[in-house]
């Protein structure tokens, strides 16, 4: 079979072997760290915690933790505080000069906001800890065993500990990009979702089981829906448009360049699982503002804490389509590929070269991205939809919405860099040859 002599040729490679058991090892440190409990805590106190995490905004929050949230674990508040302090970044980066100009420092520049949201990071856990604390007492105070909460040493180790767990996962992450496979702080979150598959798969499957009246076959029709959402999912992140390009011919000496018809690939959602990633850190702004234990006194904060409500999946929605065209107008530089088409003699028939040509490639990126965007936005609210038919909450997470869109883009942005080792070794990818995997770039593996 292919698969398994693809198999064989990824362990012929040292280098591609090295990255993979490499990023294996950092995966079950992340794993085994998931499960290491906080000092002082008793771990069959947290009954009530685990219930909590069972449904709704925390079920989620519990899910991006890889179940270290309901373990109350020194991996407790997981990589979101960094992704929160990488979207402030790169949104000070579009509007304060100061980030502007670093940001075009190159590697240098690139470095320096590193550094400062890494510091961004700290703040953010030194809010989110005391507020987990607090969240967590009251939880184990149901199970008779009250945390002392207050300016006391648990409060402050605990604080300490929870701040350098998280700082310890997104350095796990860094570590996956730059010596193993893929982009380690996506591989992270997709390593917490897929830990929750199996349980939601086997419960989904139990509760249909009992259920009388064709229980196993409705079981049945939602894999069978589960699966034609995935490759929904996955041909709109693999999606193109292609604009055709023109190369004017060149004489030199007695050879002839040029003259030859090739296509510049624009996804159709170029931004790929990264607006759902922004979009979702949005949405756990409300717990991190009024703690992890929202009054249920107010509507506002519990309509925005609950994803299977309307307001929720809506704002949810919006904030999708938005990020989407933000991280597309980050990747995307309409104007650069503008210039390094007149540089190569290269121009789009029918359209004038320099400004114009810049202009065309916006405004088909433009009319791409809306669809594209619109489509990103369905697929992240189908969860609710799904429990409108009964599905379980476990189970229903992964009918679309942020769980199933990330695995769909960290796998494929991973199993991209694995075939790009292949070919540059002159093995076989994963499929036939002119079948290739796309990768975040958008463009071909070859």
């Amino acid at each position: 079979m292919k698969l398994i002599e693809t198999c064989k040729n990824i362990w012929k490679i040292e280098d591609l072997r090295n990255r993979l058991l490499t990023t294996a090892l950092f995966v079950l440190i992340y794993r085994f760290g998931s499960f290491i409990v906080l000092p002082g805590i008793d771990p069959t106190a947290l009954t009530a915690l685990k219930g909590q995490t069972a449904g709704g905004l925390m079920a989620l929050l519990d899910m991006f933790s890889g179940g270290a949230f309901s373990n109350a674990s020194i991996f407790a508040l997981g990589i979101m505080p960094y992704i929160s302090a990488s979207i402030v970044i790169q949104l000070l980066s579009i509007a304060v000069p100061y980030f502007q100009k670093m940001q075009k420092e190159g590697e240098s520049g690139r470095q320096k906001m590193n550094q400062i949201t890494r510091y961004l990071t700290v703040a953010i856990l030194l809010f989110q800890g005391p507020s987990y604390l607090v969240n967590l007492s009251v939880q184990m105070a149901q199970a008779g065993q009250p945390l002392a909460i207050g300016l006391n040493w648990f409060t402050i180790s605990s604080t300490i500990l929870l701040c350098a767990g998280s700082m310890f996962v997104m350095w796990l992450g860094e570590r996956i990009t730059d010596r193993g496979v893929g982009n380690g702080i996506s591989f992270i979150i997709l390593i917490g979702i897929i830990a929750r598959l199996p349980g939601a798969f086997v419960q989904e499957f139990s509760s249909r089981l009992n259920d009388a009246g064709g229980g196993l076959i409705v079981f049945l029709l939602e894999v069978v829906i589960l699966l034609l959402v995935f490759a929904f999912a996955i041909m709109l992140v693999q999606g193109t448009r292609r604009i055709p390009v023109q190369y004017a011919k060149r004489i030199q000496g007695n050879k002839q360049y040029g003259g030859v018809r090739q296509y510049i690939p624009l996804k159709v959602n170029a931004a790929n699982v990264m607006p759902i990633i922004f979009a979702q850190a949005i949405m756990f702004i409300p717990i991190a503002i009024v703690g992890f234990r929202a009054s249920e006194s107010n509507a506002f904060v519990q309509a925005f804490m609950d994803n299977n409500g309307f307001w929720y999946n809506f704002v949810f929605a919006l904030l999708i389509i938005a990020f989407t065209y933000f991280y597309t107008a980050i990747i995307i530089n309409p104007v650069q590929m503008a210039e390094n088409l007149k540089l190569n003699n290269g121009f789009i028939p029918g359209v004038k070269p320099g400004k114009k040509t810049a202009e065309y490639i916006d405004t088909i990126m433009s009319r791409i991205t809306l669809p594209g965007s619109i489509l990103l936005a369905i697929i992240a609210i189908l969860p609710a939809f799904a429990r409108l038919f009964g599905v379980s909450m476990g189970f229903a997470q992964f009918f679309g919405g942020t769980s199933l869109l990330i695995m769909v883009g960290v796998i494929l942005d991973t199993l991209q860099q694995i075939e790009s080792h292949l070919l540059m070794r002159h093995y076989d990818g994963f499929f036939e040859s002119g079948m290739r995997i796309k990768g975040r770039s958008g463009a071909m593996a070859y």
